[in-house]
């Protein structure tokens, strides 16, 4: 019998039991809540952002939902306007504090948002005394109603810095800084957190978004009395989103720091694209407010199975190895093109791949109406592959590599 792989993971000297946590947001709002997701077997959770109602006095609107559907495939996003904790300040720190009593092997993370320095010294010294054992910086949430404080501020390199750096002086546990995706390019903001002195990243929040409209009466969704407003997006249709911008952080040399990804988590092989890409910390909570805590139990046994299958033995044997291979296109090998090819045994006949091709690649699919089979010209098939990703049949249409230097051979023969 193999023995069960390793999914413990060392996150900036604190070690996790497994990689899995609870992400900001309403799936950790008191202790009752996270006390059900340690049970699950959650390695971690950062606990719903934390501020000060003396600076400022947090309201949620009503509705804050709103679901993104692709056709009948439902919740493939979903758009939120709620904002950091609108519980009072002790009341949470109480619960942290039991938490980490009856929890003790069990990772806390809290999250914190200020306004001013003396917010973010106060929020991260009460965390810390109540035994928090890191910190993340909330830098990112979209629809903060103040105005300066979430994304706001995450867009501000000097603030991010700034804030950064008040916090470092006021604790001694770790310092996650939270990434806003709302921005072109990422690294200029994680550089001015480690400037701070951040310890580690944590990217991505939420997509300022807007997922739907109400064609009767005009309003986008959530209407909130007649209104609405661009808020975060998030869910399996920002995971490609965040894959880039983890990956890209791991790549960053100036950058250098550990990663915790956020964006799109509900499998184990979600799990796996993110560690691929260098995150060494994993967080959750769309997938948790849709199908629950015990998702958790899937993909630890998913992630321990393929581990074991392959003979891995712990995480840190696959972190990053995806990233390493993100090249500028530039950098491109050309001299190799693909061609595609259909299985005829499998076609169904429905047409759709000369459709797509016809009329909106290279043309390069033909029809037989009498056998209502396809081929490919491939003088004329550029290897773009839509005929294989539009095919309702999975296996019919695969692809053969073209040397064009053998080719280019040949024709002077």
């Amino acid at each position: 019998m193999k023995k069960e792989a390793d999914l413990s993971i060392d996150f900036c000297g604190v070690r996790f039991e497994n990689p899995f946590c609870l992400s900001s947001s309403p799936v950790g709002n008191h202790a009752e809540m996270c006390a059900r997701a340690y049970d699950a077997g959650w390695g971690g959770i950062v606990f719903k952002t934390l501020g000060l109602e003396k600076s400022f006095k947090v309201i949620m609107p009503s509705p804050r939902l709103s679901i993104f559907n692709n056709f009948d495939k439902r919740f493939v996003g979903l758009q939120n306007a709620e904002q950091i904790t609108d519980r009072p300040i002790l009341d949470n720190i109480k619960d942290i504090k039991w938490l980490k009593k009856n929890y003790p092997k069990k990772v806390l993370i809290s999250s914190i948002m200020g306004y001013v320095d003396e917010d973010w010294s106060d929020l991260a010294k009460m965390s810390q005394d109540a035994g928090a054992d890191l910190l993340e910086l909330n830098f990112s949430c979209p629809q903060m109603a103040h105005k300066t404080a979430g994304h706001r501020t995450g867009q501000d390199f000097h603030a991010v810095a700034s804030f950064t750096e008040v916090v470092k002086k006021a604790c001694t546990i770790p310092v996650i800084a939270k990434m806003t995706p709302n921005i072109t390019d990422m690294i200029p903001v994680a550089l001015a957190a480690k400037e701070g002195g951040a310890d580690a990243i944590s990217a991505i929040n939420t997509i300022r978004a807007i997922t739907d409209i109400d064609i009767n009466n005009f309003t986008p969704l959530p209407n909130i009395r007649g209104h609405s407003s661009p808020t975060g997006f998030s869910g399996p249709s920002v995971k490609p989103i965040a894959m880039r911008f983890v990956s890209e952080l791991y790549n960053s040399k100036p950058l250098n720091l550990p990663i915790s990804a956020i964006g799109g988590i509900e499998t184990w092989i979600d799990a796996l694209h993110f560690l691929l890409l260098g995150a060494t910390n994993l967080q959750v909570s769309t997938g948790i407010m849709r199908y629950g805590y015990r998702i958790v139990e899937d993909m630890i046994e998913g992630l321990q199975d393929y581990m074991m299958e392959r003979n891995i033995q712990s995480l840190d044997e696959i972190i990053g190895k995806a990233a390493r291979k993100i090249v500028d296109p530039s950098e491109f090998n050309t001299r190799f093109q693909v061609v595609s090819v259909v299985d005829e045994t499998k076609c169904i006949g429905c047409g759709q791949c000369y459709i797509s091709c016809m009329d909106g690649a290279n043309q390069a699919m033909e029809f037989n109406k009498e056998t209502r089979k396809v081929f490919v010209n491939e003088e004329r098939c550029v290897g773009c592959l839509l005929c294989k990703h539009v095919c309702p049949v999975w296996d019919c249409i695969s692809y053969k590599e073209v040397d064009t230097n053998e080719m280019k051979h040949a024709a002077i023969f």
